[in-house]
């Protein structure tokens, strides 16, 4: 698991001053490049040097509580399954020990070109390793 802390910036937030629904997506987003970068890879370099890249093909959130404007959050993030071209990643998103959502997001394993892939032995390497993974 990695942690990523984020504080909730004005632009995030709806009339009410209540974070917009789909930012959690931003939210998740941010965590999983940094899981990728604990992990000794930036996405950017995934793309380069595989010529591959990783869409969202499917996203869930569960909201349980609002996160509002200058809450600093933590999002938790777990590479919860790999298959053979796609992965799935798992959040939480906290303001202290508060649970504000939960979620995950699938990835499929493509070239440039839209075609799946296998994913990378290389990539799996660096990924797994201190992550309790379903394969």
């Amino acid at each position: 698991m990695v942690a990523t802390e984020l504080r909730v910036i004005y632009g995030d937030t709806d009339k009410m001053g209540i974070v917009y629904y789909a930012n959690y997506l931003r939210f998740f987003e941010a965590g999983r490049n940094e899981f990728i970068r604990a992990k000794g890879l930036r996405y950017r370099d995934f793309e380069e040097l595989h010529r591959l890249a990783l869409p969202v093909v499917d996203a869930q959130v569960s909201y349980r509580s609002p996160a509002r404007y200058d809450d600093l959050l933590r999002v938790e993030v777990r590479l919860t399954e790999v298959r053979r071209a796609s992965a799935r990643f798992g959040y939480r998103v906290l303001r202290g020990e508060e649970l504000l959502a939960t979620g995950h997001t699938v990835h499929a394993c493509v070239d440039l070109d839209g075609r799946v892939q296998r994913m990378p032995r290389a990539l799996l390497d660096r990924l797994l390793p201190g992550e309790d993974v379903a394969t």
